[in-house]
């Protein structure tokens, strides 16, 4: 009987496990991070009704505190930041072509009444909603010029209120409904068992990291004959270097969550990012825009690399530890 009880012991303990594992990352790890994005977006939202100066420190600071809040929960892409295309709504980033700057253009030259409420904005295209759209309004001395300075204002207004009503529905949506579908999969809900819950958490790890390396990094490297530096991401706020410690921050979390109790794997994890987020901070290269330097490019290079060992460790060893893979997902292509 004793043996029988400790053979039905070790069965459950992974399962135990894995759903300790789910509820801390969505007590720890998602749910602090919508709540910080939600509460630092209605606070950049207030500030612009009281000071829409696009050189203001007030404004651009609240900008830069709301920002960092969705870098930190970006790689969480499922679930309510899915709905309604709500993730591209903060952040349609890369913009190949320049879609962003055109829509902004044209309601600045036109004055476009669209742009007199939040309710009515949700109606514009994505490319001028979200942070990326703020940032021209900001920092883009050819925008600032645009139309009148009035209607100027108010569309910064608009476009703070409605990222602050976006974040504030993905953030309803996760404590209302969402977090519970995590923690307690069903034989007929979206999740069916923890394992399928691992694997979608397991995947934003896992696409978290590819972005930062092939777009983070690799849009601004190109090719040596053909660096782009002007693809960087947030250049003109000075915030793409940033963007990457942020997200490696976050990831570095999740990681740590993910591989639970087991210290080996832990240690691997945590030194692998150090040496990454180490790299980054020696770099002092705000924009990236040394790529086009042959010393500064090697050194973004080797930055690369090394996040790129960390998605190595990440699938070739976490991912079968947890018994789960990052599978297909949207930056992969057709």
């Amino acid at each position: 009987m004793r043996r029988i009880a400790l053979i039905l012991c070790m069965m459950t303990a992974p399962k135990a496990a894995t759903a300790d594992t789910i509820q801390d990352i969505v007590d720890g790890h998602i749910l602090p991070r919508f709540e910080a994005l939600a509460t630092q977006t209605y606070a950049l939202s207030d500030v612009a009704i009281m000071d829409c100066d696009p050189t203001s420190d007030a404004l651009r600071s609240a900008y830069g505190d709301a920002f960092d809040a969705w870098i930190s929960a970006s790689h969480l892409r499922f679930g309510p930041t899915e709905v309604d295309d709500r993730a591209y709504a903060l952040a349609f980033w890369p913009d190949s072509r320049g879609a962003t700057p055109r829509a902004l253009n044209a309601l600045l030259a036109d004055q476009d009444p669209i742009a007199a409420s939040v309710e009515t904005y949700g109606d514009v295209s994505i490319a001028a909603r979200g942070f990326y759209a703020m940032e021209f309004l900001l920092y883009d001395e050819t925008l600032i010029a645009v139309g009148e300075q009035k209607f100027h204002c108010q569309l910064v207004q608009t476009i703070s209120a409605d990222i602050a009503l976006t974040t504030s529905n993905i953030l309803e949506d996760w404590l209302s409904d969402y977090s519970g579908k995590l923690s307690e999969p069903a034989p007929d809900g979206i999740y069916r068992s923890d394992e399928e819950v691992l694997q979608e958490i397991f995947k934003s790890l896992s696409t978290g990291l590819q972005f930062t390396s092939e777009t983070r990094l690799g849009r601004p490297l190109g090719t040596f004959d053909r660096p782009r530096p002007t693809r960087s991401e947030a250049r003109r706020s000075e915030r793409s270097a940033s963007h990457v410690m942020l997200s490696l921050a976050a990831l570095q979390d999740l990681a740590a969550r993910l591989a639970g109790d087991d210290e080996n794997m832990a240690t691997t994890l945590d030194a692998s990012f150090d040496r990454a987020m180490s790299q980054l901070d020696d770099l002092d290269d705000p924009t990236f825009a040394g790529v086009a330097d042959p010393q500064t490019r090697l050194k973004i290079e080797v930055l690369q690399q090394s996040i790129d060992t960390i998605r190595a460790v990440v699938r070739d060893e976490l991912g079968p530890t947890l018994g789960v893979a990052a599978g297909f997902n949207s930056l992969d292509g057709d």
